[in-house]
Parts: C-alpha cells; sequence; structure tokens
C-alpha cells in the first residue's frame, strides 16, 4: 500500500485510533497523529504527534490545505459529536476524503437492565430520587451536571486526577486507565456498593468490562445514547480503514487529479 500517495491526519484518542497507528506506520504510509489535548498524559504513538484543537471546522480545513493533508480520518470518540462534524465540514471544504473509523455502540443481551437516556441531561434528571451509590463512567467532562443530583455517593472512573475540585459533595475517585477486566470491575462494584451505573455508549472491548459485571450483579445500567453524526463513511476496524486508504487513494491516481480529486462524500458505508 505504501507505493500509493497517502498524507493522513488521523484524529485520536480511542483504542481503534492507536491500532490504525502502528498499521499506518507499520506499512511506511505518511501520517500524523492528532489529540484533543483532553488527557494530560496520552498514549504515546508511532506516528509524528501534536496535540491540541485547530480552530473549529475553518481552522481544521487550513490545517489540512497548508499541511497537504490527502486522506483524514475521524477516529475520535463517538462522544466527540462537535470534532466529528467540523472534520465532514472540514473534508469537504478541503476537497478530500473523509473515513470515520468509529466502534459499533453495545447492545443489551439477556440479563442487562438498561433504561436509556438520550443524553447527558436526561441522565441527570433520571438520578432525581432518594439517594443511591451511583458509578459514573463518564469521564471528567460532565461532573459538573451531575451537582444538580448532589444526595448521591459517586464513584468516579478517571484516567488523570482531577484538575480542580470535584462539584460532587459525596464521591470517590479512582485513577485508572483502562482496558479493564470484569474480574476487576465486579470487585470494584461490590466494594464501593454500587447500586447503579451511568455510562455513555461507546461501544468497544476496552470499557464493556463494567457492563458484564453489572450484568452478573444484577444491577441497572443508565445507558447514555450517542450523538447524531452526519452522513459520513464509516469503517468499524483496521482492515476496513486500511482498505479504504487503499481505494481511494487507488481511484485518485487513476482519475489523473491526486488524492484531492476524491470526493469526501464517496462510500458511504465501508
Amino acid at each position: 500500500m505504501s507505493d500509493l500517495a497517502h498524507d493522513i491526519l488521523l484524529l485520536g484518542g480511542t483504542t481503534e485510533a492507536s491500532a490504525l497507528a502502528r498499521a499506518l506506520a507499520e506499512r511506511g504510509m505518511k501520517a500524523r497523529f492528532s489529540y484533543a489535548g483532553r488527557v494530560d498524559t496520552p498514549r504515546p504513538q508511532p506516528l509524528p504527534t501534536r496535540v491540541g484543537g485547530f480552530g473549529g471546522a475553518e481552522g481544521l480545513a487550513r490545517y489540512l490545505a497548508d499541511e497537504g493533508i490527502t486522506h483524514l480520518v475521524d477516529a475520535t470518540h463517538p462522544f466527540a459529536a462537535r470534532m466529528s462534524a467540523n472534520a465532514v465540514a472540514a473534508a469537504r471544504m478541503a476537497g478530500i476524503p473523509l473515513l470515520a473509523l468509529t466502534r459499533p455502540p453495545w447492545s443489551a443481551e439477556a440479563g442487562d437492565r438498561w433504561q436509556d437516556a438520550p443524553d447527558i441531561a436526561a441522565a441527570v434528571a433520571a438520578l432525581a430520587g432518594p439517594p443511591r451509590r451511583v458509578m459514573l463512567a463518564l469521564g471528567r467532562m460532565h461532573l459538573a451536571d451531575f451537582a444538580a443530583q448532589p444526595q448521591h455517593h459517586y464513584l468516579l472512573r478517571l484516567v488523570d486526577p482531577p484538575s480542580a475540585p470535584v462539584p460532587l459533595p459525596d464521591h470517590h475517585a479512582v485513577i485508572d486507565r483502562g482496558p479493564f477486566d470484569v474480574d476487576g470491575d465486579t470487585e470494584l462494584l461490590r466494594r464501593h456498593r454500587i447500586d447503579l451505573v451511568v455510562c455513555k455508549n461507546a461501544g468497544g472491548e476496552g470499557a464493556r468490562a463494567k457492563l458484564v459485571a453489572a450484568r452478573k450483579l444484577g444491577l441497572p445500567v443508565l445507558m447514555v445514547q450517542r450523538p447524531a453524526q452526519p452522513a459520513r463513511a464509516e469503517a468499524h476496524d483496521v482492515d476496513a480503514a486500511l482498505g479504504w486508504l487503499q481505494r481511494t487513494a487507488a481511484r485518485c491516481a487513476t482519475a489523473g487529479g491526486g488524492a484531492h480529486a476524491a470526493s469526501p462524500d464517496t462510500e458511504r458505508g465501508v
């Protein structure tokens, strides 16, 4: 694949992004990795890496043009709705193809006790009522939202220690980085006497363990559903993403216009 023209910008932060970065590096493909900067100690990558935002869709489009990027791969978190929308708009402005490397959402299985919440605000509202012991498996971005329900004891699992006081009067923070396993999450829920898990439907394997643990313990799960995304080409694994890169580069070369001749709207399903 390395004989085809690529200069890839990989928007990362997920396990899938890291797996694709390794695959690109192993194949000697020209690519760079971008972190949003939400984690204090991001994982090192085998590609040139930048950290920080671009300044919205327009800023990202300028970066794509200035750096001669030929392919944009959005492998950000399924809940990074603004970044994903900016990626779609920027790719269209720059006239380059875009692929979203995203995980399929989780689906409830036999024995699960899930209640869906369309968004964070609905999840906060669903916690009205008497005090409970709640695991908030949402990261640090939404902690202030749950201050509206201060009656609960909250168990937090965070990648980095909080940089500011947590706005929850009764909480315990565990600093840990996944992937997690079922035995460990079962013990965590038991030790903290959790009776409700709140999480986002992120999909993937690295964070599934808490759902299996909740099922084993008969605990309810309040599942925040994913935000809507613009229409875009999507792949669910590294092999499919590599195939898309090969096809789009070959198609552009055949067209004689270079990689920028590809339409960013091609191949809705990969």
